[in-house]
């Protein structure tokens, strides 16, 4: 049967409802702007644990922006693939273009999201991190890495949907990794959504001015 989210709002509870069995045990949501907070905003819910933005930018190919070859973060943590270099033979100064105007992307959108982009304390600290899906896994391979430079105890990642060839990486490089759906053929993360629509910066800003910890109680039912 093809299951499908109905929309954002609907894999975050989904994805909530499958975190269940940390709750207690986790400190904070990390959601990868700009499609990861409405997802993080129902996990935070969930939980009862605080959500912040964590700015994570993929570095498109040059001409070919849809495809990833690494990825950049606040802090000035950056992730380069370099066997998709290697085999597209993109130029440094081609690299080196992509990573600043990312960088002041990162920039920009921490400075418009506010305190929820703060520097945070994560030393000692549990944290989820979460965006709507995995394709290439690049931006979340970079979140991973920047978290834990900054000192966190235990890392999660969670996802709504993902290749099954996902779970080997991100179990290997998170303490932990969640996902609904891990479908064995994938081509994007929009094919696992009916409304994929993009969102915007001034929903990702009325997300997080409308943040309680008391919305949910237990999800019961099946995904359809």
């Amino acid at each position: 049967m093809f299951e499908r989210f109905r929309d954002r709002k609907e894999a975050g509870q989904w994805l909530a409802r499958k975190l269940d069995p940390l709750s207690g045990n986790v400190d904070l949501v990390l959601a990868l702007p700009r499609g990861g907070v409405p997802v993080g905003a129902e996990v935070a819910a969930y939980l009862h644990i605080p959500l912040h933005v964590f700015v994570v930018r993929k570095l498109g190919v040059p001409g070919h922006e849809e495809y990833a070859m690494g990825a950049t973060a606040s802090g000035g943590i950056t992730f380069l693939n370099h066997p998709v270099i290697e085999q597209l033979g993109i130029s440094r100064s081609e690299i080196g273009y992509v990573i600043q105007k990312e960088t002041m992307e990162v920039e920009r959108r921490a400075r418009d999201y506010g305190n929820a982009t703060a520097p945070l304390d994560l030393h000692g600290k549990a944290v989820v991190l979460v965006d709507d899906g995995l394709a290439t896994g690049s931006t979340m391979r970079v979140a991973v890495q920047a978290v834990r430079q900054q000192g966190a105890d235990k890392i999660v990642v969670a996802v709504p949907v993902a290749p099954a060839s996902s779970r080997e990486e991100f179990e290997a490089m998170a303490d932990e990794y969640v996902c609904v759906l891990e479908p064995e053929v994938f081509f994007a993360v929009g094919q696992w959504y009916e409304d994929f629509s993009q969102t915007s910066d001034t929903e990702v800003r009325e997300i997080l001015s409308h943040q309680s910890v008391d919305r949910y109680p237990n999800l019961q039912g099946d995904l359809r």
